[in-house]
């Protein structure tokens, strides 16, 4: 018979849990490790998990989440163990079923054929990889393929992804508003579906591999060091105690250079002193990657004001409208060219991209922390650091995020002649 432990055995403030299987064969114990992919913190585990009758509500929610998740991932390893030789039973076979968990195969004649069908299939496969906000943007996409197929009237099948359903996917986009972007996005995803297919035997058009998606080049809307300190010291007086959060969090972001899904989730237990240097180590939700990263003398201002912590967390939403508030209180006034969501028609209900030129503050939202980090940066800081913070993969998109052109790279590069 087997058991299973889980164990935090990191030394990092946030760190997936270790599984540890345990079990006898002909009078000789076993015990094997490996990690899971679930994502806790040192402090929720040392000091919250295992509190009987907790009395505040977000620890017995974190605790019903965790134990619930865990229990999932014992029985899948637990039936497995059961149905195979214990002599076969080693640290790499209880990885593969790790694997196995996160990855379950599908037998070939349970995939279906059609394309928005698949999208719930991909899901499945992916259920213990994505975020919830991947979820939310793949679901989008799904919702604007129903509709595409309900204005069309005729089914789609992975096969029928071709060079003519581009041009009349595009067609039907661009006749509905949706952005070129958007619309790139949308078909690269769709390609990502049908490669996926193709990878557990299905079939796909021979044309695929044809289709070619250009993305746009978009405005870089950020905030300068100069509208920074603008926004800084704009008269407190002028902002209600809500806006003051939303600013200092804006703050924050823009010397950090983090997603809002990460940011938001700052706390002061993430912070280690070394040499002097207070650290802030954390793991991106986007991501899964763990970070390390220094804080700046700004961030530190901040958390020296609010005695050491940082503000308190917002929802997304609530997030967007302060810093856009924040930004016209302080007149951050700029014209720049831009897009931002507007109404297609007086309440329609139905919100499309708008492009043109507006005041900056109408352009904010909660991205251009990272933007401006990237941006305001560049050339002062190593751009291998700078790739390190934001998390991009390559220099080439670094340099794309922030709109760094061959000609821009090329004049710069004037400087050293």
């Amino acid at each position: 018979m087997a058991t299973i432990n889980f164990l935090y055995r990191s030394t990092k403030e946030e760190a997936p849990i270790t599984l540890r299987l345990l079990f006898r064969n002909n009078n000789t114990d076993y015990v094997f490790a490996t990690n899971t992919r679930y994502v806790v913190t040192k402090h929720y585990w040392t000091k919250q998990h295992d509190i009987k009758k907790p009395k505040e509500l977000a620890v017995v929610n974190k605790q019903h989440e965790v134990t619930e998740e865990l229990n999932k991932i014992e029985k899948h390893v637990l039936t497995a163990f059961n149905n195979v030789s214990a002599g076969a039973v080693n640290k790499e076979w209880l990885q593969n079923q790790i694997a196995l968990y996160y990855n379950p195969p599908v037998p070939k004649e349970q995939l279906p054929n059609d394309l928005i069908g698949y999208f719930d299939k991909y899901l499945e496969f992916k259920k213990n990889e994505i975020t919830p906000n991947t979820k939310k943007k793949i679901n989008v996409i799904k919702q604007l393929l129903i509709r595409y197929v309900d204005y069309t009237k005729k089914p789609l099948n992975l096969t029928d992804v071709d060079g003519n359903f581009k041009m009349s996917f595009e067609a039907y986009c661009l006749e509905n508003l949706y952005a070129p972007n958007t619309i790139a996005t949308a078909l690269k995803f769709i390609k990502t579906i049908c490669n996926h297919a193709k990878s557990y035997g299905l079939d796909i058009s021979v044309q695929l591999g044809n289709i070619k998606i250009k993305q746009t080049k978009v405005d870089s809307v950020y905030l300068t060091f100069e509208d920074l300190e603008k926004i800084e010291k704009t008269d407190k007086s002028k902002f209600k105690d809500s806006l003051i959060n939303a600013r200092d969090w804006l703050i924050i972001s823009c010397y950090t250079g983090q997603r809002i899904s990460d940011f938001m989730r700052f706390t002061d237990k993430q912070i280690r002193v070394e040499n002097g240097k207070s650290l802030l180590e954390f793991t991106q939700v986007k991501t899964g990657k763990n970070m390390t990263v220094p804080l700046h003398k700004k961030v530190l201002e901040i958390l020296k004001k609010r005695k050491g912590k940082f503000p308190y967390a917002i929802s997304d939403q609530k997030y967007n409208a302060y810093i856009k508030k924040v930004c016209e209180i302080a007149e951050i006034e700029e014209q720049v060219s831009g897009s931002k969501k507007s109404e297609t028609e007086e309440d329609s209900g139905i919100y499309r991209k708008e492009a043109g030129t507006f005041k900056k503050w109408e352009l904010v939202t909660s991205h251009i922390g990272r933007r401006s980090f990237a941006t305001n940066f560049y050339g002062k800081i190593p751009t291998t650091y700078l790739i390190y913070v934001t998390g991009h993969s390559t220099e080439t998109m670094f340099l794309t995020y922030i709109g760094k052109s061959n000609k821009d790279l090329a004049m710069e590069l004037v400087n050293y002649f």
